[in-house]
């Protein structure tokens, strides 16, 4: 009945990391606060089954917590693919004979609308960042 039970919580700590691996978008990191607090119990209940004298469940619990934990603070991270400048052009809404000033300035105002602490992505403010540097770049003739 402990390995059934054992196994279920296995099941569960799984199923819980999956599920927020696919639900990293916008809006979706509550899953973390439930894997935090999950984390928890199963640390807590590993060390109280180890102060009882149930090593190996304690040790299973422990680690299970810890794999939580890891797991859930595992971010994959966001990369940009290579962007032309007519892309760059139209993600900053500048035109062609767009001097440096004018390009920091629609960065400056494209960046407050997509940063991720303002309600946007990390992917989108990567976007508008790797826009700035590619007309930045022509701009100084490199």
């Amino acid at each position: 009945m402990a390995l059934i039970g054992l196994a279920l919580a296995a099941v569960a700590v799984w199923a819980l990391v999956r599920l927020g691996r696919q639900t990293e978008r916008r809006g979706r990191a509550h899953w973390r606060v439930t894997a935090t607090l999950l984390a928890s119990a199963l640390l807590a209940g590993g060390a109280l089954a180890a102060f009882r004298g149930a090593w190996l469940w304690g040790a299973g619990l422990a680690a299970a917590g810890l794999y939580l934990v890891w797991s859930s603070r595992m971010r994959t991270p966001v990369r940009s693919e290579p962007i032309t400048e007519a892309e760059a052009r139209a993600v900053l809404g500048v035109p062609p004979d767009a001097d440096e000033a004018q390009i920091r300035a629609a960065w400056k105002h494209a960046m407050s609308r997509v940063h991720p602490d303002q309600g946007g992505t990390a992917g989108l403010a990567i976007r508008v960042n790797a826009a700035r540097d590619r007309l930045l770049k022509k701009n100084r003739g490199a």
